[in-house]
């Protein structure tokens, strides 16, 4: 027998479901500069559409990330790659990717 929710969007995520890349996209598109804004985020969209959306943070890695702008034509892919390591950056800096990781859950 299985149970659904009736009403998933009112549900809130369980605390130890994988954290969203999609959250950490829209933190970090909302201390993107507005002219680079739509360019991230449709950037960021696609990365996350490669990982199977909606995928979980720590399925980016810097490896999938690369494997990711191989796939993109060879105009977008400088610019990809600056997203890319910002986007890290942002990641490592603001303690996304260590908040990812269930290692670090309190006891």
């Amino acid at each position: 027998m299985m149970f659904r929710d009736p009403q998933p969007d009112l549900t809130p995520a369980h605390p130890l479901a994988p954290m969203q890349l999609s959250q950490a996209a829209q933190a970090y598109l909302e201390g993107c500069p507005a002219a680079q804004r739509d360019r991230a985020a449709a950037l960021l969209t696609a990365l996350e559409d490669y990982l199977g959306a909606p995928a979980p943070l720590l399925a980016y890695t810097k490896l999938t990330g690369e494997a990711w702008q191989r796939t993109l034509p060879a105009s977008e892919q400088t610019a990809a790659a600056a997203l890319l390591a910002d986007f890290r950056a942002f990641l490592r800096d603001g303690g996304w990717l260590d908040a990812a990781r269930a290692v670090n859950l309190p006891d």
